[in-house]
């Protein structure tokens, strides 16, 4: 069974943003890259996968500039057999429905029984690409998945959504898109022998031309990013409790305008 996780760099959480000299991106100076959280659900449920059944391979695909080829290796060294790099200026502006598209036409060329996206990427929290993909694709897909099996001959997959009270379970005919949710699984540790053994694996480059596809102006283009304002120091009530009760009361509800 073949299998293709998507996975996109993303600014590590613990990274202070900067707006750049042009205020409809970021400052990418200092910033540290890694592959967005929910992505390695992905590609852990991937691996997971192929070792249950003994058999299989796991290709990890991102799209975005050479630096992605840092979490392309990454997703090499947690186990992945191969990467496809989607690296073209045709794709420098590109928004939901340019990615949707690009992934779209790989997925076609590749042929996997299962695509596995990450339930958003954490650096713009659309969350749209996997649902538009299956869409292009017309796949089924699950997403915000808890858990899943692919039964034994590999003709369906059985998902798990998490809601109030218990898991939402849907059967999926293969092939299908399905999007990962944390509490899915663990994701592994990159071994050693991993990290080593990465660099002998293949990441290889695609274009536009190599899907048939060819540049377009993005459907959704930022205008301009601002910085949340600071936040204003937080304040304590002395005085008795019963005065200080209706003090609070009323901060929250004039103040605040929480109530």
């Amino acid at each position: 069974m073949k299998i293709l996780v998507m996975i996109k760099q993303v600014p590590d959480t613990a990274t202070q943003i900067k707006i750049g000299p042009d205020p409809k991106a970021i400052d990418t100076a200092g910033i540290t890259w890694i592959v967005s959280p929910y992505d390695e659900y992905a590609l852990e449920e991937a691996l997971r996968i192929k070792e249950k059944r003994g058999q299989g391979e796991v290709v990890a695909v991102s799209l975005g500039p050479d630096r992605v080829k840092e979490a392309l290796r990454s997703c090499l060294a947690m186990g992945a057999d191969r990467a496809i790099h989607l690296n073209d200026p045709a794709w420098e502006q590109a928004d939901t429905l340019m990615t949707a598209r690009a992934l779209a036409a790989v997925i076609k060329q590749e042929a996997p029984a299962l695509a596995l996206f990450g339930r958003q990427a954490i650096d713009d929290d659309m969350g749209a690409v996997g649902a538009a993909v299956a869409e292009l694709l017309g796949w089924p897909c699950a997403s915000w998945i808890m858990e899943e099996s692919v039964d034994e001959a590999g003709k369906a997959v059985r998902v798990g959504r998490q809601v109030e009270g218990g898991l939402e379970l849907f059967d999926l005919p293969l092939p299908a898109v399905v999007s990962a949710q944390k509490g899915l699984n663990e994701p592994r540790y990159p071994t050693l022998k991993g990290i080593m053994g990465a660099k002998k694996k293949e990441i290889k480059d695609v274009k536009a031309a190599d899907l048939g596809l060819t540049a377009e102006a993005p459907a959704l283009s930022v205008v301009k990013l601002e910085l949340l304002p600071p936040r204003p120091p937080g304040r304590i009530i002395q005085g008795e409790v019963a005065e200080a009760a209706k003090e609070l009361v009323r901060a929250l509800r004039e103040d605040a305008k929480a109530i």
